[in-house]
C-alpha cells in the first residue's frame, strides 16, 4: 500500500452495521509512501495517526473526478 498527502484512505466496517469511514491523508511518514499515514477523518475533522489493517484501501487523487464548475 503506498499514498501520497492528498489521497484518501478508506476503510470498510468489518462487522454488520459498520459503517464506512474515509480521510484524507495529511502527511507521511515514509518518502516511499507506505504506512502509517496522518489522516484527517471527514466524520469528526479529527486527525489520527493510522496503520491500516485488511480492511483499508487508497483512492489516489488523480484518479478522482474533479468537481464540476
Amino acid at each position: 500500500m503506498k499514498a501520497k498527502v492528498g489521497d484518501w484512505l478508506v476503510i470498510e466496517g468489518t462487522n454488520l452495521g459498520d459503517r464506512r469511514r474515509s480521510g484524507l491523508i495529511v502527511a507521511l511518514r515514509h518518502a516511499d509512501g507506505t504506512p502509517p499515514y496522518v489522516v484527517r477523518w471527514l466524520d469528526d475533522d479529527h486527525e489520527s495517526l493510522v496503520f491500516p489493517g485488511p480492511t483499508a484501501r487508497i483512492e489516489h487523487r488523480e484518479h478522482l473526478q474533479a468537481p464540476n464548475g
